[in-house]
């Protein structure tokens, strides 16, 4: 049987090491502080992006004021999405839900306020209000292009979106990205769905 032993000076901490001097403390805590900086410019700049609420057009699902993260890096949208679209027509950022895509037919019948996407009525639990504003940018029912999306704010009767013939179709590359969370204010900071 081999016999070890074990070097118990080998084991006890350099005290040097172990209490460094304030001007080292000070180092270390300044690369871990460079270093986060760096790393959250590089997350916003290649990952994700912040985005304000500016309206009432999202509620209740978005209100006025809010900060949110939007995922941007490799996105496709998709039916129900919010997202953040760089609307050229109006010159300025705008949050909105993406109804329909790219060949899909929308039909609005503004008496009752339901949407048909593809003849299917959608199922909108997240809306304020129903439908009935009708901004003549269409006549129902219609199909969205190739490459462009139809969108909507959550609250209906105050939104300016596809349906206005200021804004009507959005381009792919108008959309921004994908609004994935919410960061102020503080009691309702959370995912976005």
């Amino acid at each position: 049987m081999a016999k070890y032993q074990i070097n118990y000076e080998a084991l006890d901490v350099d005290e040097n090491k172990k209490n460094g001097t304030p001007y080292e403390e000070f180092l270390e805590w300044s690369e871990t502080i460079i270093f986060a900086f760096f790393a959250v410019i590089l997350v916003f700049t290649f990952l994700l992006r912040q985005a304000n609420v500016d309206g009432e057009s999202m509620l209740p699902t978005l209100k006025d004021g809010e900060k949110l993260i939007v995922h941007h890096l490799f996105y496709t949208p998709e039916k129900g999405d919010i997202v953040i679209v760089d609307s050229q027509s109006l010159g300025k950022p705008i949050v909105k839900r993406v109804i329909a895509q790219g060949g899909d037919e929308v039909d609005i019948n503004f008496e009752t306020g339901a949407v048909k996407v593809n003849g299917e009525v959608l199922q909108e639990s997240y809306i304020n209000d129903l439908t009935q504003l009708d901004e003549g940018a269409f006549e129902y029912p219609v199909t969205v292009p190739e490459g462009n999306y139809f969108v909507m704010g959550d609250n209906r009767m105050h939104s300016a979106d596809s349906r206005s013939s200021r804004i009507g179709f959005i381009p792919a590359e108008e959309i921004v990205g994908k609004v994935v969370f919410r960061i102020w204010p503080m009691e309702r900071i959370g995912a976005v769905e």
